[in-house]
């Protein structure tokens, strides 16, 4: 499955860092609005700081 950013938060999606969109990228998310972009940002922030 690719990812998929929704039109509706295309634009706050693309204000993030290029590092950034390719991590949330790679993990092969849907992302419909803007609770599951923060969602998976939560996500990557608890993976880090578990490392």
């Amino acid at each position: 499955m690719a990812s998929y950013v929704a039109p509706a938060i295309k634009d706050k999606f693309e204000t993030l860092s290029v590092d950034l969109k390719n991590l949330i990228l790679e993990r092969n998310v849907k992302l419909n609005n803007m609770q599951d972009l923060i969602q998976v940002l939560e996500q990557i922030v608890a993976e880090g700081e578990a490392e």
